[in-house]
């Protein structure tokens, strides 16, 4: 499925360009964004190398990967990053994460970011089951994953080498059935 343009309430998901680089960096090389991310920031030249990459894959035959922005309209101006990846150990079922630009945190865009990822999954790709992993100290995240209808399944032991230490991870899920589309404003 190409392009990929899906919009919420507030937010809304498009295709990454080759002059997004620099908004993606806002997240990606920002300590407070990655803090609990599975990477350490990354440096505006990983960030090119990351959104060429996610560009191209965007037409890849079959899609395995949805890398897409976060836009804020009516500006559109990219706020996050938000991905579904095709999981290729269970049928049917993708990974997914997001990052948000910390000026945007704690009015409600990482919920509405991942209802529009469990959207596009559900609602478009017509998949099973979708699962997301975060920090154990990243309450945030527990409460958006929560919020946006995923449960808590567990923990992933040793999961994570961030910064010379393993750390675990919990995980998240959502199956289609479960799924629960919001209406229109």
């Amino acid at each position: 499925m190409y392009p990929v343009q899906r919009s919420g309430r507030r937010l809304g998901l498009r295709e990454l360009t080759v002059d997004d680089v620099d908004a993606v960096f806002a997240v990606y090389g920002d300590p407070k964004a990655t803090e609990h991310l599975s990477f350490e920031p990354r440096t505006r030249e990983q960030t090119g190398h990351i959104v060429a990459r996610s560009v191209a894959a965007a037409t890849a035959e079959p899609r395995t990967e949805y890398a897409l922005a976060v836009v804020a309209p009516p500006s559109g101006r990219l706020i996050g990053f938000a991905r579904l990846a095709m999981d290729p150990h269970q049928q049917r079922a993708a990974t997914m994460g997001f990052a948000l630009r910390p000026d945007t945190w704690g009015v409600g865009h990482g919920t509405e970011t991942v209802r529009l990822l469990l959207a596009l999954a559900f609602e478009d790709l017509s998949l099973h089951r979708v699962w997301g992993a975060r920090s154990p100290l990243n309450a945030a995240s527990a409460r958006t994953m929560v919020a946006a209808g995923m449960t808590e399944e567990g923990t992933i032991r040793g999961h994570i080498q961030k910064a010379g230490h393993w750390r675990d991870s919990v995980v998240h899920a959502i199956l289609a059935e479960e799924w629960k589309p919001q209406r229109s404003p």
